[in-house]
């Protein structure tokens, strides 16, 4: 019997968690490897096991000493998808001696996670403190995983990638010409939800005209979409990409605490900032003591979190 078909990748992404989109063909399926990274980066705490795994390989309990918010049960599930993702890899070297490390996969994925931590720390809103020397509210330190984390959850939603990606390629445009775009098998209105989601999010502005056009904000992920299409595909993240361009030319980790506690804690003293174009140290990831919960971030400007 002969075998099936491949299916085209149109109709694999309409029953996909993405949605369709009427972009030509190479771009849709660059946009599908990029959707689909983003799925399986976006589960809560995915990047905080990631980021805590990328020094060295650690046993189980060494995991959990260090992400000590995640409640029990709730680690070992997280590590097996990560596992089964291909981004994490599980060595038994002994009766009950279990190491957890990153693959070559995952290894290759901690740059494009530096600039995801990037656009966060310079476009999502932070947390406010006031300053006990002047008494203005100052804002403060984010962790760079939930920079991470929080870049991703605005741009993982159905809708929000492809929407940003169709604005990118053919400028500002009418909430008609969008759902034809990227939602060409949906009734107009269906548009309207996620088209308000990405403006709410910072990422699309309304023209005066009425018409939809990237912000600012929108505009400068082109380093994270660059990064997360070239790692998709395996190339150099210094390649130029046809729709968004070219990325850093040594993806840079920003000054700042490089941790992986979800701290909303004041930062300590300033320490000299890193050397541009080097990884964080292992001592980095926890220099903030952690809170017994996580606090909550009150608004101060830029893309909500």
């Amino acid at each position: 019997m002969p075998s099936p078909a491949p299916a085209d990748p149109s109709t694999r992404l309409r029953s996909s968690p993405i949605a369709a989109t009427g972009l030509s063909r190479a771009t849709l399926n660059d946009l599908s490897r990029v959707t689909e990274s983003l799925q399986m980066l976006a589960p809560t705490w995915s990047v905080w096991v990631l980021m805590t795994l990328a020094p060295q390989p650690l046993r189980y309990t060494e995991v959990k000493s260090k992400l000590t918010l995640l409640a029990d049960g709730q680690l070992h599930p997280k590590l097996g998808k990560l596992v089964d993702a291909g981004l994490v890899e599980r060595k038994e070297h002994g009766h009950r001696h279990v190491t957890y490390g990153l693959t070559r996969r995952g290894v290759d994925l901690i740059p494009v996670l530096s600039v995801l931590a990037g656009w966060g720390d310079t476009h999502l809103e932070k947390p406010l403190a006031r300053n006990k020397a002047t008494g203005e509210l100052e804002p403060q330190p984010v962790a760079v995983a939930q920079n991470i984390e929080d870049t991703i959850a605005l741009i993982s939603p159905r809708h929000s990638t492809p929407l940003v990606w169709a604005l990118r390629a053919r400028g500002p445009a009418s909430a008609k010409a969008l759902a034809a775009e990227v939602m060409p098998t949906y009734n107009l209105s269906r548009v309207y939800p996620p088209l308000r989601r990405v403006i709410d999010d910072g990422l699309v502005a309304v023209t005066p005209s009425g018409e939809f056009q990237l912000s600012t904000s929108g505009r400068e992920l082109a380093p994270a979409y660059q990064a997360l299409s070239a790692w998709a595909t395996g190339r150099p993240l210094t390649e130029a990409h046809p729709l968004w361009g070219r990325t850093l030319t040594s993806p840079q980790t920003r000054p700042g605490p490089w941790l992986t506690t979800q701290s909303r804690l004041s930062a300590p003293p300033a320490e000299p900032a890193k050397t541009p174009g080097t990884a964080w140290r292992a001592g980095d990831l926890f220099s903030h003591r952690m809170p017994a919960r996580p606090l909550p971030i009150p608004a101060a400007g830029g893309p909500r979190r």
